[in-house]
Protein backbone atom coordinates (compact mmCIF):
# COMPACT_ATOMS: atom_id res chain seq x y z
CA UNK A 1 0.00 0.00 0.00
CA UNK A 2 1.52 3.19 -0.32
CA UNK A 3 -0.57 6.88 -0.55
CA UNK A 4 -0.46 9.46 -3.59
CA UNK A 5 -1.49 13.24 -3.96
CA UNK A 6 -5.13 13.78 -4.13
CA UNK A 7 -5.81 13.72 -8.56
CA UNK A 8 -8.93 15.25 -9.13
CA UNK A 9 -9.17 13.82 -12.87
CA UNK A 10 -8.41 10.08 -11.09
CA UNK A 11 -10.29 9.95 -7.47
CA UNK A 12 -13.74 9.90 -7.10
CA UNK A 13 -14.32 12.31 -4.33
CA UNK A 14 -18.36 11.97 -4.65
CA UNK A 15 -18.16 8.41 -3.51
CA UNK A 16 -16.27 8.71 -0.27
CA UNK A 17 -18.31 8.88 2.98
CA UNK A 18 -17.04 8.44 5.93
CA UNK A 19 -20.21 9.11 8.34
CA UNK A 20 -18.59 12.78 9.14
CA UNK A 21 -20.19 15.34 7.02
CA UNK A 22 -17.23 18.06 7.60
CA UNK A 23 -14.41 15.58 6.20
CA UNK A 24 -16.99 14.15 3.56
CA UNK A 25 -17.28 18.00 2.54
CA UNK A 26 -13.61 18.73 2.61
CA UNK A 27 -12.62 15.84 0.60
CA UNK A 28 -14.87 16.93 -2.33
CA UNK A 29 -14.96 20.27 -2.18
CA UNK A 30 -12.09 21.93 -0.28
CA UNK A 31 -8.88 19.58 -0.67
CA UNK A 32 -8.11 20.22 -4.64
CA UNK A 33 -8.24 23.79 -3.72
CA UNK A 34 -6.41 24.30 -0.76
CA UNK A 35 -3.40 22.33 -2.50
CA UNK A 36 -3.43 24.16 -5.47
CA UNK A 37 -2.80 27.34 -3.26
CA UNK A 38 0.09 25.73 -1.14
CA UNK A 39 -2.02 25.62 2.20
CA UNK A 40 -2.55 21.83 2.76
CA UNK A 41 -1.44 18.63 1.13
CA UNK A 42 -3.61 15.78 1.12
CA UNK A 43 -2.85 12.30 0.53
CA UNK A 44 -5.28 9.46 -0.95
CA UNK A 45 -5.19 5.58 -0.43
CA UNK A 46 -6.71 3.80 -3.27
CA UNK A 47 -8.28 0.78 -3.66
CA UNK A 48 -6.05 -1.54 -5.29
CA UNK A 49 -8.65 -2.80 -7.44
CA UNK A 50 -9.96 0.58 -8.34
CA UNK A 51 -7.80 3.73 -7.86
CA UNK A 52 -10.52 5.85 -8.30
CA UNK A 53 -12.22 4.05 -5.27
CA UNK A 54 -10.28 6.19 -1.76
CA UNK A 55 -10.03 3.93 0.92
CA UNK A 56 -9.47 7.05 2.92
CA UNK A 57 -7.10 10.07 3.16
CA UNK A 58 -5.36 12.41 5.15
CA UNK A 59 -4.30 16.13 5.01
CA UNK A 60 -1.16 18.04 5.90
CA UNK A 61 0.06 21.21 7.07
CA UNK A 62 1.96 23.32 9.32
CA UNK A 63 0.25 25.57 12.17
CA UNK A 64 1.59 28.45 14.42
CA UNK A 65 3.06 26.71 17.70
CA UNK A 66 0.78 28.65 20.87
CA UNK A 67 3.91 28.12 22.94
CA UNK A 68 1.37 29.29 26.09
CA UNK A 69 -0.69 25.81 25.60
CA UNK A 70 1.92 23.59 26.05
CA UNK A 71 2.83 21.95 29.41
CA UNK A 72 5.65 23.82 31.23
CA UNK A 73 8.49 21.42 30.31
CA UNK A 74 8.04 21.32 26.82
CA UNK A 75 7.64 24.87 26.73
CA UNK A 76 11.13 26.17 27.95
CA UNK A 77 12.50 23.32 25.73
CA UNK A 78 10.82 24.79 22.45
CA UNK A 79 10.40 28.25 23.54
CA UNK A 80 12.24 29.34 19.90
CA UNK A 81 9.96 27.07 18.37
CA UNK A 82 7.05 29.03 15.78
CA UNK A 83 5.58 25.91 14.62
CA UNK A 84 4.59 21.84 14.15
CA UNK A 85 2.98 20.04 11.58
CA UNK A 86 -0.63 18.94 11.93
CA UNK A 87 -2.48 16.35 10.41
CA UNK A 88 -5.29 18.47 9.80
CA UNK A 89 -7.79 15.62 9.15
CA UNK A 90 -7.90 11.80 8.69
CA UNK A 91 -10.91 10.04 7.66
CA UNK A 92 -11.47 6.46 6.13
CA UNK A 93 -14.74 5.68 4.00
CA UNK A 94 -17.16 3.56 5.68
CA UNK A 95 -17.11 0.54 3.38
CA UNK A 96 -13.31 0.12 4.26
CA UNK A 97 -13.82 0.94 8.12
CA UNK A 98 -12.74 -2.04 10.44
CA UNK A 99 -9.63 -3.21 8.28
CA UNK A 100 -7.13 -0.82 9.96
CA UNK A 101 -6.87 1.42 7.25
CA UNK A 102 -7.12 4.23 9.86
CA UNK A 103 -4.03 2.92 11.73
CA UNK A 104 -2.09 2.40 8.38
CA UNK A 105 -2.98 6.03 7.38
CA UNK A 106 -1.73 7.22 10.38
CA UNK A 107 1.57 5.77 10.46
CA UNK A 108 1.84 6.81 6.97
CA UNK A 109 1.16 10.64 7.86
CA UNK A 110 3.84 10.13 11.03
CA UNK A 111 6.48 8.90 8.40
CA UNK A 112 5.95 12.28 6.10
CA UNK A 113 6.37 14.49 8.72
CA UNK A 114 9.50 13.08 10.07
CA UNK A 115 10.71 12.92 7.14
CA UNK A 116 9.53 16.53 6.39
CA UNK A 117 11.91 17.35 9.79
CA UNK A 118 14.83 16.02 7.76
CA UNK A 119 14.40 19.48 5.61
CA UNK A 120 12.51 21.61 7.95
CA UNK A 121 12.68 21.39 11.45
CA UNK A 122 9.44 21.59 13.90
CA UNK A 123 9.06 19.96 17.67
CA UNK A 124 5.64 18.65 17.44
CA UNK A 125 3.01 16.62 15.24
CA UNK A 126 -0.27 18.21 16.85
CA UNK A 127 -4.27 16.97 15.52
CA UNK A 128 -7.34 18.04 16.34
CA UNK A 129 -9.60 15.65 16.31
CA UNK A 130 -13.63 15.30 15.90
CA UNK A 131 -15.57 14.49 19.11
CA UNK A 132 -14.91 10.75 20.40
CA UNK A 133 -11.73 10.42 18.16
CA UNK A 134 -9.02 11.11 21.09
CA UNK A 135 -9.05 7.67 22.11
CA UNK A 136 -8.25 6.78 18.30
CA UNK A 137 -4.94 9.22 18.12
CA UNK A 138 -3.70 7.91 21.65
CA UNK A 139 -3.07 4.66 21.21
CA UNK A 140 -0.58 6.49 19.23
CA UNK A 141 1.22 8.11 21.78
CA UNK A 142 -0.68 11.68 21.23
CA UNK A 143 -1.21 13.60 24.48
CA UNK A 144 -3.80 16.03 24.91
CA UNK A 145 -3.13 19.61 25.65
CA UNK A 146 -4.09 21.11 29.14
CA UNK A 147 -6.46 23.28 27.85
CA UNK A 148 -7.41 22.80 24.44
CA UNK A 149 -10.60 20.39 24.05
CA UNK A 150 -9.98 18.11 21.04
CA UNK A 151 -6.38 19.05 20.24
CA UNK A 152 -3.50 16.72 21.02
CA UNK A 153 0.00 16.85 20.43
CA UNK A 154 3.26 14.42 20.11
CA UNK A 155 6.86 15.31 20.10
CA UNK A 156 8.97 14.28 16.99
CA UNK A 157 11.37 12.35 19.23
CA UNK A 158 8.13 10.64 20.44
CA UNK A 159 7.30 10.30 16.82
CA UNK A 160 11.24 8.56 16.23
CA UNK A 161 10.63 6.52 19.15
CA UNK A 162 7.37 5.19 18.41
CA UNK A 163 7.68 4.29 14.98
CA UNK A 164 9.59 0.79 15.72
CA UNK A 165 6.55 0.08 18.21
CA UNK A 166 3.43 0.91 16.31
Amino acid sequence: MQTVHLDKRIHNRTRFDCKVEPLNNYLRLMAGQQSKRDNVRTFILEDHNNPAHIVGFYSLTMIALDLSSLPDGLRKKHHNAGTAGLIARLAVDKRYQGRRFGEWLMVDALLRLLHATDSVAFPLVIVDTKDGAAPFYQKFGFTPFPTLKNRLFMTIADVRLNLGTI
